[in-house]
């Protein structure tokens, strides 16, 4: 392995939030018991990450801060080269919001490239297995393509086959799946379905795939399960090129030594010589993810 990624890496999916819920507040309803812990910030993120110099990193809009996005704008206006911003618009709603196309423009000229969407599996839709079919999601993907940005879904294998259908129609508009579409072992195997299911997604050239979060993964003695194979099929339809590695640093399932753990997810990248090309490394641990949010 030659890939030098020092100052290079770009954490395609982590999330942030503030201890101050006073200037940051969060969303009516929530507590401090909602939290998946008392505070995450770009500092922590940074200290996780500290033995390979400067990493860039998306910051995902957390929930509890619901529609207001004020604390990712602030920490990426602090150092925008460095940070950028995944954030949520609404394309359904019982109450009057802008145009989901019109919040998207306005949220990107404060650093947001991506806005993510939750897939039926994880409580998002319309109904029915085709749950994207409504005017404020045909909204969101006709704005993504106009203003260069990406729609990210929270999204399970059985959610895959409709944002297939939606990139069909929409072929200009880029699509990034988070977490591997949901694909995880199951009693010792990776489900094959789940498998075909997002790798049938690299039929569009516009869609892309978030390789992580690894330390969830089992681990298993020797290594990580079947993470290998799975890595060699995923790459091997779409490309290194729409391929971009994320931690998840931050989320619901906290790394429990988070440098090592930081420096093992990227250890899953760099030491999969076998199939894997320096260039290949590049792409998934960097390049891809700068195209898309640090164009």
């Amino acid at each position: 392995m030659s890939v030098d990624v020092r100052d290079r890496l770009v954490d395609a999916h982590i999330h942030v939030h503030s201890a101050d819920t006073l200037e940051y507040p969060l969303a009516a309803g929530l507590g401090s018991s909602d939290l998946w812990s008392r505070s995450m910030t770009p500092e922590d993120h940074a200290r996780s990450g500290r033995r390979y110099g400067r990493v860039r990193a998306n910051l995902v809009q957390p929930t509890w801060y619901g529609l207001d996005h004020r604390y990712i704008v602030d920490c990426i206006a602090t150092e925008p080269d460095r940070y950028s911003g995944t954030a949520i618009v609404p394309a359904l709603a019982d109450v009057r919001l802008p145009d989901p196309g019109r919040a998207m423009e306005a949220l990107s000229e404060r650093g947001i490239r991506a806005f993510r969407i939750r897939g039926k599996s994880a409580g998002g839709g319309a109904g029915g297995a085709r749950w994207l079919d409504h005017p404020g999601y045909d909204a969101m993907f006709t704005a993504a393509a106009t203003y260069g940005l990406a729609l990210s879904f929270l999204a399970g294998p059985r959610d895959l086959p409709e944002i297939g259908r939606m990139s069909d129609r929409f072929p200009e508009t880029r699509v990034v799946i988070d977490h591997l579409g949901g694909v995880r072992e199951v009693k010792g195997r990776v489900p094959d379905e789940g498998v075909s299911a997002l790798c049938d997604l690299a039929r569009q050239r516009s869609v892309m795939v978030k390789l992580g979060p690894f330390h969830a993964w089992k681990r298993k003695e020797g290594g990580y399960g079947g993470l290998s194979a799975l890595l060699l099929q995923i790459v091997e339809s779409f490309g290194p090129e729409r391929c971009m590695w994320e931690t998840d640093w931050g989320g619901p399932i906290p790394m429990a030594c988070p440098e090592e753990e930081f420096a093992a997810s990227v250890g899953v990248i760099l030491e999969s010589g076998d199939f894997l090309s320096d260039g290949d490394m590049e792409h998934i641990l960097f390049k891809t993810a700068e195209a898309v949010f640090f164009a």
